[in-house]
């Protein structure tokens, strides 16, 4: 994934606010960010797909749920364009 895909992928507030939550809590389920977020289950499941073709969070099955992680080096292209750009 380049720079412009993760900012536009990150852009969104809703999906940020998904991604730092996964981030702080560790493993989250759908159900879990779906009572955080505020917003719909297939709205949350929708961005969870995102990221996860993004590269940013993985899913692993528990039982009949999925608890879902950040994968830091997704954020890579990132930390890059801040090498190079952010001085």
């Amino acid at each position: 994934m380049n720079a412009d895909t993760l900012f536009r992928l990150l852009a969104d507030p809703t999906r940020r606010a998904l991604y730092e939550r996964i981030t702080d809590r560790g493993g989250q389920t759908v159900g879990d960010l779906t009572l955080f977020s505020g917003v719909s289950q297939p709205t949350v499941s929708k961005h969870l797909s995102l990221m996860k073709e993004a590269g940013l969070v993985t899913g692993e099955r528990n039982g009949r749920e999925i608890v879902y992680r950040t994968l830091p080096e997704g954020l890579e292209p990132f930390k890059h364009w801040l090498a190079v750009y952010g001085g």
